[in-house]
């Protein structure tokens, strides 16, 4: 069935919220459908899409959008204003979200008349538009009366992100319910949505209700269950702060401080909120953060030795350490004691079990995140290789002054791999002021964006300045002492203790391609480098690309052709990995790679013409 399909016309003069209180008073046990209610057609038939309009310019669409609705939402009479802001978000004909965007930010006047006005359109307004602006205006300006409406109007498709936007400052529970309602395509988190819905009140921040909502067990139940799945992860991780505070976990944890499966949750819920991909860390806005800390690091004991937990524990002193947890308002000395505490609950001695890839791990980093007392060093860079039956990213986490620094400064992607700021020698300063980037979004620079900064030597010190890419006010000059700075910056490249065998073939392999850049162009290859996998650590990837040489070559900003992209891999056979890479490389030096590695993408035409296999789906 078709969105269109579903639509109910709309009664005249009806607003959309009364429509959708009319849709869950239907039936209100039926699940909302994915994404929301669809938005329903207007009293005259089939609403038809305005117009499109020529694609302006941000800051002519901001300039628009405030003209037309600055003098209405200074008016003093909410009933003249909501119709005037009806007329004037027809006759913008931008999309309803770029509207929206504007009027989220836009400055205003008389914040109490707006106010008043937002509150009339999300009651009665009968437009996505005009609805959509009283709902970002509420982001601003909501009070606890405004919960009820706001839950309603999340409902609708289209209204949901900004309806839970406007709710967080006021009822993080309810937010946190409507987003997941709406992503709840396979009905995995239900059960929490329905115990959790059950057990909330509308009193907002009422002790009493913390105890009872704390004392739930259904709740209880479902979130222990949810997280216990054996593929939570896929299902809860990129939503976790969320299901803890749709759970209200802090409560919960205040009611049950003893009960180990729900510690063993929390911890697993806070290590996935410390995670950074392509967004902020979610730890850094979920507000009982360290409250949920106290409680797991105090009762870690609890659950036993199994390898499971014994993980969690040191994925969770990871995150401490020089995670996201380090940059919480900790009071002095306070996390260095929950350090203290998880390192006393994890031992010294391995858990007992087969030796696999989960246990190597934890074998080779269960002392990395205790070494470092306090007073932290102006500068320390610190290699951190992710739990391997998690998200098994390693990172190069630089912390100035004990605090990391990406997750402070950049919101879409965690800091990049040794491999690229340590081993190529960018972070040690050279005759010129060298641009460094530390950090890329997963889906590039060019998409969500790229911290950068610049290195340079000034005298007997290093200096970072000239920042690119940093979220929020420009990010202060840093000065570091030459000597110190350099002899850490090696000392991070040397230390592979973190490394697996497999990892350490890889780096080995690029550091030898980096010293004969001759086979690039024996081989007629645009760029080679080597990896591991990242569904099978033990396997190295040699990855290349190949573009043929045309018979004319192309003039300035003309295509250059198609390419090829192939892949060699070498499973780890148990040799020592300088043995492994030099083997690799004398094999690259012998014998052209692409005569024995796999084409994995490109032109598939070119890959035909040239006769190699294309890759089967």
């Amino acid at each position: 069935m078709s969105a269109r399909d579903e639509r109910t016309p709309l009664t005249p003069g009806a607003s959309l919220y009364d429509y959708v209180l009319f849709r869950r008073g239907v039936d209100p046990a039926a699940p909302v459908p994915p994404r929301g209610y669809p938005v329903p057609d207007g009293p005259d038939g089939p609403a038809e899409p305005p117009p499109a309009r020529p694609r302006l310019a941000w800051d002519r669409v901001q300039q628009e959008v405030t003209a037309a609705l600055a003098g209405p939402l200074a008016d003093p009479d909410p009933v003249r204003a909501a119709e005037a802001v009806h007329r004037a978000t027809g006759l913008l004909r931008l999309p309803d979200r770029t509207v929206r965007a504007v009027a989220t930010r836009m400055p205003l006047d008389d914040e109490t008349a707006a106010r008043a006005t937002a509150r009339l359109l999300t009651r009665t307004g009968t437009s996505l538009g005009a609805v959509g602006v009283g709902v970002a205006l509420l982001i601003r300006l909501g009070e606890p009366e405004d919960v009820p409406c706001l839950k309603a109007l999340g409902l609708l498709r289209g209204l949901t992100r900004p309806a839970a936007a406007a709710l967080d400052p006021l009822d993080r529970q309810a937010a946190a319910l409507l987003l997941l309602t709406a992503t709840d395509r396979d009905r995995t988190l239900t059960p929490l949505i329905d115990a959790a819905a059950a057990g909330s009140h509308d009193e907002a921040g009422d002790d009493a209700g913390d105890a009872a909502e704390g004392d739930n067990r259904p709740v209880r139940d479902a979130l222990v269950a949810l997280v216990a799945a054996p593929d939570w992860i896929s299902t809860v991780h990129w939503q976790a702060r969320r299901v803890a505070e749709a759970a209200r976990l802090d409560a919960l944890l205040r009611a049950h401080p003893d009960d180990a499966g729900l510690v063993t949750a929390a911890g697993r819920l806070l290590h996935a909120m410390a995670a950074q991909y392509n967004t902020r860390a979610d730890l850094l806005d979920y507000g009982p953060a360290a409250e949920a800390y106290r409680t797991v690091a105090r009762r870690a004991g609890l659950p036993g030795p199994a390898l499971d937990h014994q993980a969690l524990l040191l994925s969770l002193a990871q995150d401490l350490d020089s995670g996201a947890g380090a940059l919480l308002d900790w009071p002095p000395g306070e996390r260095e004691a929950l350090l203290d505490l998880l390192r006393r609950h994890l031992g010294t001695e391995p858990p007992p079990g087969p030796h696999d890839r989960r246990a190597a791990w934890l074998a080779r980093n269960r002392t990395r995140p205790f070494r470092h007392p306090a007073p932290h060093p102006p500068l320390r860079i610190e290699v951190v290789a992710g739990d391997p039956g998690g998200h098994p990213a390693v990172e190069t986490r630089i912390l100035i002054d004990g605090r990391p620094l990406v997750p402070a400064l950049f919101g879409s992607g965690p800091a990049h791999p040794p491999e690229h700021l340590l081993d190529t020698g960018d972070l040690l300063p050279g005759p010129e002021p060298r641009e460094v980037q530390l950090a890329e979004a997963d889906c590039t620079e060019g998409c969500c964006g790229a911290l950068h900064v610049t290195v340079r030597r000034d005298g007997d010190e290093v200096v970072w300045d000239g920042w690119r890419g940093a979220t929020g006010p420009p990010p202060p000059q840093l000065r570091f002492d030459a000597a110190a700075y350099g002899a850490e910056v090696r000392r991070a490249r040397d230390d592979e203790s973190w490394a697996w065998s497999a990892r350490r073939t890889a780096r080995r392999i690029t550091a030898a391609l980096r010293q004969r850049p001759q086979l690039r162009a024996r081989w007629d290859l645009r760029w080679i480098r080597a990896d591991t996998d990242w569904q099978d650590p033990d396997t190295v990837k040699v990855l290349f690309g190949h573009r043929p040489a045309p018979a004319t070559p192309p003039g300035p900003g003309e295509d250059p052709g198609p390419g090829l992209f192939f892949e060699w891999r070498l499973p780890d056979d148990g040799r020592p990995p300088e043995v492994q890479a030099a083997a690799a490389v004398e094999r690259l030096e012998e014998a052209d790679p692409k005569t024995y590695a796999a084409v994995v993408g490109g032109s598939r035409e070119l890959a035909e013409s040239l006769g190699y296999a294309w890759p089967q789906p």
